[in-house]
């Protein structure tokens, strides 16, 4: 039998799970900071609700389609935000929600993306500029805790939307035009440039890469210069980046994207606005899977191993009592002290404790520090504080 794991799929265990499950930890009490409640909806919808109207945009096209036994076109889900067609129905507005689940695309493989990875989605259903404001404060606070060092990026379709009108853009082509300056990222700027050309949308670049002062003719810029204000409100610094438009086309007002500082990895969240079931909505998402390569996350807790030298008894009563400290702890019963210390080292324990006959006599136990391997002697009552 082949036990390895399908191409675009991966296990996480030991640090590497240790650390994506305080980031969800971080993530979800963030959220919940800021009023949002949890959601959950199935891995498996039909596909019919999985494409949506949005058939032609790159992820939907990169669905994993099923059939169950009663030969149903089945999908798995790309992301999260169309399930809120439905469970946003009859709710109170705003409705605020997140959701971090796991998400498929069968779209080839490059680094801090499988084809299973997991989305940590947040979203306000029925919103203004206000709480877009709020949500990209909220961003910049998870990025805070995460120790992540990245910039937040904004723009508005609206905004380019009325560009390609100035210029005279056919209708027709206006969304393949969006979708190719999504790729400046990840194309050659030439490339993206002769793409342009043949939507006769040549001179976009050079009208989009010029300063600041150059989008004050426009009206929708207005909308951009509201949200810069009330995000100076928050103390949040973000960039205007005129080119950003992301690639999916439900994307109706302010989009956003995080830009981690580690080359290759590419955007570490991104979202925007859009309509839910007619309803004006904003979120974005996080992916757990590249926050969790660029994130310099100190260990939560000291976590400790006690090895037993024939005193099992106590060492069992030690072991409950630095528990009820809040202490995360480990005991071996059965082990010589070489396959103990093996043990921690592998395991990345950060002190261990030994428990004889004399250290039970004089109530001071050996404590071993794993990183520096120094020693120092404690009384139980120092080991609990």
């Amino acid at each position: 039998m082949n036990t390895n794991t399908i191409k675009g799929f991966k296990d996480f265990t030991g640090d590497e799970a240790r650390k994506r499950a305080r980031i969800r930890k971080i993530l979800v009490g963030t959220f919940e900071l800021f009023g949002f409640e949890p959601a959950e909806t199935p891995t498996i919808e039909s596909e019919e609700f999985v494409r949506g109207e949005n058939t032609s945009d790159e992820a939907v096209s990169d669905i994993f389609t099923l059939s169950d036994k009663a030969k149903r076109s089945l999908a798995l889900k790309y992301e999260s935000t169309f399930q809120l067609k439905r469970i946003a129905q009859n709710q109170k507005l705003p409705y605020k929600r997140y959701q971090i689940e796991r998400v498929f695309r069968n779209e080839p493989i490059k680094k801090g993306r499988q084809r299973e990875f997991t989305q940590c989605d947040v979203d306000v259903i029925g919103s203004s500029i206000n709480d877009e404001a709020e949500m990209i404060a909220m961003l910049a606070s998870v990025l805070k805790k995460l120790n992540v060092n990245a910039k937040i990026l904004i723009n508005n379709r609206k905004l380019i939307n009325e560009i390609l009108e100035t210029e005279n853009i056919k209708e027709m082509n206006r969304e393949q035009v969006m979708r190719e300056l999504d790729k400046l990222d990840k194309l050659p700027k030439k490339e993206v440039a002769d793409n342009l050309k043949k939507l006769g949308a040549e001179k976009l670049l050079d009208i989009l890469e010029k300063g600041e002062k150059a989008f004050e003719k426009y009206a929708y810029y207005k909308q951009i210069k509201e949200l810069l204000t009330l995000l100076k409100g928050y103390k949040v610094d973000v960039e205007f980046k005129p080119t950003l438009a992301r690639g999916l086309s439900y994307y109706n007002g302010t989009v956003l994207e995080v830009e981690g500082s580690e080359e290759g990895i590419g955007s570490i969240a991104a979202g925007g606005a859009y309509l839910i079931n007619d309803m004006q909505s904003f979120g974005f998402a996080f992916g757990l899977d590249r926050i969790s390569m660029i994130s310099d996350l100190e260990s939560e807790y000291t976590n400790y191993l006690l090895v037993s030298l024939g005193q099992e008894k106590k060492t069992i009563r030690l072991a409950t009592a630095l528990r009820e400290n809040n202490k995360s702890t480990q005991i071996l019963l059965d082990k010589s002290l070489k396959k103990a210390m093996d043990y921690a080292n592998v395991k990345n324990i950060q002190k261990v404790i030994i428990i004889g006959g004399d250290e039970v006599k004089s109530k001071r136990y050996k404590v071993k520090d794993m990183e520096s391997g120094k020693e120092k002697e404690l009384t139980e009552k120092e080991l609990l504080g």
